[in-house]
């Protein structure tokens, strides 16, 4: 049975981890007021998903995220308008179950606050302007996208802290901007309160779509440029939308599952990667000095001292020649010494 996630699968961790992301975070801001509070909900929400649906989705809950991943040659179009929909599906409903439950509590009616986000006179605490609401939202979306490109760069040796430093850099944003727009960075948290908010509500919501958005695809254009790539980008990415070619190059060990999700490759031959049938990289790999060790499950490379094996062992580790004892049966009746090592 293979562990490679589905398209179904992918759908379903991207709805549930965008539904609760959404509904905690909105929650929050609602029911508590608290700045911090607010940060720390959107931020653990959001770590905690990732620690939770990374392995299957990469744990992208949020369309601009999506459209930065495209752009930066991790993840192909023809699979972005369908995590959109599924993190548009799980905000969605995210609101409408808040929207419902906020009902329950005595005085609450429809013009209430859902968790939507605001600028201008819809803001509570300052009027600010669309064009610095424009900015400030890009900006905090081009540096929250720029993070998530890094920590999951398959370059990065430690996979295992992405989300974390993924779900402070969600909060550290919420800190610098709830006061300014209630923080969008994220098309789909903003959509999902924003139905159930009223009409000023939506009339505001292109904002919070077009910013973050825009910052995606700025953050995703130029990571590449600025920090260089460590695969070529996957078919169907980046400014190609049609095929091309993949180049499957096996760097710094092996992949945790959710770095294989940032950094996708062709699905069989990932596939046959995971069950250890490395066939479809050998000629590849070795062309970089690369060579699978079947032993240690790993890539090892010429420059570590790793040879290929000889007459037929593709995995081996090059034979050092070995001493040869005597027979014991052949004693002469003199005490056998080993000899020193050579220097």
């Amino acid at each position: 049975m293979s562990d490679t996630p589905t398209l179904g699968q992918k759908v379903g961790a991207e709805a549930l981890g965008t539904f609760v992301l959404v509904f905690f975070g909105c929650a929050t801001a609602v029911l508590s007021g608290d700045y911090a509070a607010t940060g720390l909900a959107f931020g653990l929400s959001l770590l905690a998903m990732i620690y939770a649906f990374g392995r299957i989705s990469g744990g992208h809950f949020n369309p601009a995220v999506s459209v930065g991943a495209a752009l930066g040659g991790r993840m192909a179009w023809s699979q972005v308008l369908v995590y959109v929909g599924a993190q548009l599906v799980g905000a969605i409903v995210a609101g409408a179950v808040l929207f419902g439950i906020l009902h329950g509590f005595e005085g609450y009616d429809s013009d209430s606050s859902v968790g939507q986000n605001f600028f201008g006179d819809q803001n509570p605490v300052a009027d600010v302007s669309v064009w610095s609401a424009l900015a400030l939202e890009l900006v905090m979306t081009a540096v929250f996208v720029w993070v998530i490109l890094a920590v999951t760069d398959e370059r990065n040796e430690h996979p295992a802290l992405a989300p974390l430093a993924i779900g402070l850099a969600l909060a550290m944003i919420h800190f610098a901007s709830l006061n300014a727009t209630g923080t969008s960075v994220n098309p789909a948290r903003s959509i999902g309160p924003a139905l159930f908010a009223g009409s000023e509500a939506i009339g505001q919501l292109w904002v919070f779509i077009v910013a973050p958005l825009l910052g995606g695809a700025v953050a995703g254009l130029t990571y590449p440029l600025i920090f260089g790539r460590s695969t070529e980008p996957i078919p169907g990415s980046g400014l190609r939308f049609g095929r091309g070619a993949s180049a499957a190059v096996p760097g710094y060990g092996a992949l945790d599952q959710y770095q294989q999700q940032w950094n996708q490759q062709d699905p069989q031959a990932q596939a046959g990667a995971q069950q250890g049938e490395q066939a479809w990289t050998l000629e590849q790999a070795a062309a970089q000095g690369w060579h699978w060790d079947e032993q240690a499950q790993q890539w090892r490379h010429v420059s570590e001292g790793y040879q290929p094996g000889q007459q037929g062992d593709q995995q081996g580790w090059a034979q050092e020649p070995q001493q040869q004892w005597p027979d014991p049966s052949q004693d002469d009746g003199r005490t056998q010494v080993r000899q020193p090592p050579s220097e």
